[in-house]
């Protein structure tokens, strides 16, 4: 599982006929870089994900990827292999508070 943080929306009018309605968003994974950080540092890399929840941009989310994505998807049978399944609240780490939805 990753928090990652919506960066913005994909639109693809060709697609697989299993994807037809549904929202996919552009997603930076977020990462604790050390021991006792005050802040998550951004991932060089984005990832498109399903999104049934309707995160908006700059709301961290909680990705799955993988065979877990699949369960995640109202279909199994969709081929997705990334899926936001929940919007974070507030994340900490040791005594320092990383993320509060808010601020």
């Amino acid at each position: 599982m990753l928090i990652a943080r919506v960066e913005g929306s994909v639109v693809a009018t060709k697609k697989n006929d299993k994807m037809t309605g549904r929202r996919m968003v552009l997603v930076r994974p977020f990462v604790v870089s050390e021991p006792g950080a005050t802040a998550f540092k951004p991932s060089s890399s984005t990832l498109v994900a399903y999104d049934a929840l309707g995160a908006g941009a700059g709301e961290l989310v909680l990705v799955v990827q993988g065979s877990s994505a699949r369960l995640a998807a109202p279909d199994k049978d969709t081929p997705v292999d990334a899926v936001v399944i929940g919007i974070v609240d507030s994340v900490d780490c040791g005594k320092a508070k990383l993320y509060s939805s808010n601020t």
